[in-house]
Order: structure tokens, then sequence, then C-alpha cells
């Protein structure tokens, strides 16, 4: 992981360097863009894309090539980036990795995808997600599974599985995802790159989203910190009626890459928060590396204390389950949706309103009394998930969906803490193991306070150049 990858590779430079590129005169937008397309067929084993929008994206990259004066100072300038699929682009398939939404085309564009077009990116594609997003592994009814890279028999993770795969594949530089109980970390840790899960109400859900009981986020993957910076600084910000808003950065998040986050007190934890699990022990070695890594730059160590009790995750999972209650699926084409997907909604269908409300409450409770545990820390160190990447089927289970969400939780038993108490956190591709005979990524989680995501990009590219 580096910020210097050469760029005689295009398919392997960062979307800094590609928009400099760009903006330089040394390749075009519309290079750029066929050489993406032709990478994403070549490397259609890994997954990654459900469609490829070809004629839409040369379309975008010819209107930058024929006046890039007008369009040289964006910061993605010409730089493709596809959109994932649980997000509108009008005019193009929005299926949602559901059979069910087999040929709907979205009317609206969502604000995240309005906002990465504005910052100059060409929108290739719409990467391949789980059904809804719900589960944390993308092997879909409508579209062949996303693949780790690493290793074409284990999964992208999930649910933005598709987006990591196409940034791992090199078939793009930065993709689109979103994050609602660890679906922007849990792929970028098995496809071994970067991945943020912005602070609460960062990235505003508007203008046609909204934030709900605010577990979910807009995000981006990539291979290096500073491009995670760039992708976020240009989606963060407010729209008109947010139920949600984080304080705005001193500055822009890519200028805090290139600060000295000073000595950080940072706290280390290894014991899974919302299940019992066992952890694999290259996910522990993981974390001791970078304890090292920590070390040697000058940081305290310290243990960080296990915030919350595994029966608090209670609320996590009635809110989940009440949004698969909810999706807006005719009564007569649930019998098409997975399993899994019918057993949230039949268990979310048992939740009352009382009981919802108390979730609401339960929720809070718990956001307020991690960042009370957490206090005096500046960034908690934790393994992104539990063991390496999981076997292609080996966390899916049509046979007993319970025991499909359970398996999952011991998957990702730190992830989801985040997206309750709303604080920022990020998957960095800091290890590798031999697992099986096969070299895997292992991926480390660094979170940090409210609203600290520059804190965390800071101590994140301190470690990426150490690294």
């Amino acid at each position: 992981m580096t910020d210097g990858i050469s760029t005689t590779l295009g398919h392997m430079q960062t979307a800094e360097q590609l928009a400099a590129a760009i903006r330089d005169g040394e390749t075009t937008a519309v290079a750029a863009t066929e050489q993406a397309l032709s990478r994403a067929r070549e490397r259609a084993d890994v997954g990654a894309f459900v469609h490829l929008a070809d004629e839409y994206a040369l379309r975008q990259a010819a209107e930058i090539d024929a006046d890039l004066p007008k369009y040289a100072h964006l910061p993605l300038v010409g730089v493709p980036c596809p959109v994932k699929d649980l997000n509108q682009v009008a005019g193009l398939p929005w299926e949602c990795g559901a059979a069910v939404m087999k040929g709907v085309i979205a009317q609206v564009t969502d604000g995240v995808a309005q906002w990465l077009r504005a910052a100059g990116t060409v929108m290739v594609g719409k990467t391949n997600t789980p059904e809804f997003g719900f589960p944390c592994y993308t092997e879909p009814d409508n579209a062949p599974p996303a693949r780790t890279p690493w290793d074409l028999t284990r999964s992208a993770g999930g649910s933005s599985g598709g987006a990591a795969a196409a940034v791992a594949a090199g078939i793009v530089a930065i993709a689109q995802g979103s994050d609602g109980g660890g679906s922007i970390r849990i792929p970028a840790s098995a496809c071994g790159i970067v991945g943020l899960k912005p602070s609460r109400g960062r990235v505003s859900h508007g203008p046609y989203g909204v934030p709900g009981p605010g577990l979910t986020t807009n995000g981006v993957l990539t291979r290096t910190v500073r491009d995670t910076a760039l992708g976020l600084d240009a989606i963060a910000g407010p729209r008109p009626g947010d139920a949600f808003y984080a304080p705005q950065p001193a500055g822009t998040f890519r200028q805090a890459c290139d600060r000295d986050p000073g000595k950080l007190r940072v706290g280390v934890l290894t014991t899974p928060i919302i299940a019992e699990a066992d952890v694999h022990p290259a996910c522990l070695e993981a974390v001791d590396k970078t304890v090292a890594l920590l070390a040697s730059l000058g940081h305290d160590i310290v243990p960080a204390p296990v915030p919350m009790e595994i029966a608090q995750w209670d609320a996590f999972a009635a809110l989940w389950s009440v949004g698969a209650s909810s999706l807006p699926v005719p009564e007569d084409q649930w019998p098409k949706l997975r399993p899994l997907t019918r057993w949230l909604a039949e268990q979310g269908r048992k939740v009352t309103g009382d009981a919802y409300a108390a979730a609401l409450v339960q929720a809070q409770r718990i956001a307020a009394q991690v960042a009370e545990r957490w206090a005096g820390l500046d960034a908690i160190l934790t393994p992104t998930l539990a063991q390496p990447p999981a076997k292609i089927g080996e966390l899916r289970d049509d046979a007993d969906p319970a025991a499909d969400f359970a398996a999952q939780t011991r998957f990702t038993p730190w992830t989801s803490v985040y997206n309750v108490s709303g604080l920022p956190a990020i998957s960095l591709p800091l290890h590798t193991a031999e697992v099986d005979s096969v070299r895997l990524p292992i991926g480390v989680m660094l979170g940090a306070q409210f609203g600290a995501e520059e804190l965390l990009l800071a101590l994140s590219a301190q470690l990426e150049s150490a690294y």
C-alpha cells in the first residue's frame, strides 16, 4: 500500500495521480474510461459489476475532454468511479441485488452520485451488492458473487463487495460504497484496500434518501488513504433538512493526510463486542503488528475497555430487521426474496411500535455509553474482522437464515458498534497472512471520536507511509 504506485501501470494509478495526469494532458478522460471498462471485462471473474454503463460513461468523459479548462480544477476530474447498485443513477438499472427488482430503471440520481459527478468523476457502472444490502457477503441471486482478487474462492465481503472487488482488481481507483453495519470496512478488509465509514451526518442522505435510525452512511473504497480523503471531500456535507449533521472540518480531509497527527493515545481492543466469536490468529497478529508500528511512531498504547454488553446489541438487530420488514416489495413478490431477507422481515414484523421506540432509545444510550467508555482515547484499534476473507457460501445458509445471521455477527463482531454509535472508523490493509497456502489480506480497524475524521485520516496516512 503506497502513494507512489507506478504511473506506467495505468490501472494501478491512484485516483489522485490519474486526475493529475488528465489535468496535465498526459492522458484523457475518455482513455481512462475506456481502460476502466476494458479492465472490468478482463476481470469479470471478480464479480465487481452488475451493469457497465459504456455509453453513459463515455459521454461524460468526452464532455470533460471537450472543455478540459472548465473541469480541470475538479479534484477527481475524469476519474472513473462506479456507484453501488443500492444507489440510484437516473436512466440506469437499479436492482439492489434483488431478483424482484430486475428491470427497474432509476428515475433520479441520488445525492452521493451527484456529488461524485460534481467532483469530476465518470460513472462507469453499477457495482454488485447482496439483496438490499443486508448480508456481509455479496452473493446475490441476480448476479455472480463478488470475489476477492486475492483468492477467487473467497468472498469480497459485503455489502459493498462489488465496489471493493473493482478497486482491488485495479479496475478503478475509487468506488462509491455504503455502510450500515460494516459494509464498507468488511469488504475493504477482505480485498486488502482502504474503507472509511464516516461519522453520522458527515454525508447527507438527501435529497432523495433519509437516514432513518442513523445506522447507514455513504462513503468510498480506494487503495490509498489520500484517495479516501479526496473521496470524502467530494461527498461530505449537509443538505437542507438533514436530521444528522457532523461538525465541519478545519480544512479539507485531503489536507489532513499531510498533517502530523501528534502523539496520540490509542486504545487496543481484541475482545469481540457484539457476539462471542473465535478470533483467527492472523487477525490478532495484524493488531499486534499495528501496535508495534504505532509505538514506533511515538503513540501511547493502552487497553481499551469493551464499550457495551453483547445483549445491548439487540437494539441494532431490532432496527436492522424492521428495515427489512419495511422494504417496498409487493406482497406477491415476497416469496422471490432470499431466505435471509424474508427471515429478517419476519423478525422485523414481530417488533411492536413500543419495542421499536425502545430500540431507538437503547441505540442512543449505547452511543452515549461508547463515548463515555472511550473518552480520553484519540483512537481505538481492533481487528476489522474476526476471520480472514470467508469462502464463497461459507456464511450463507439458506436452510437456516437465523444461523446465517448469527454467523455474520461472529464474523464481524466489531464493525456495527460504529454504526450504532455514529463514530467514524476506517479499515486499513496493514497485514497479510498465509491461510490454507494462500496469501490473504487482513485488515485492522481504527475508530475515533465523533467528527474526528481529520485526525483519523492523519493517523491512517502516517501508518500507511510507515508501512
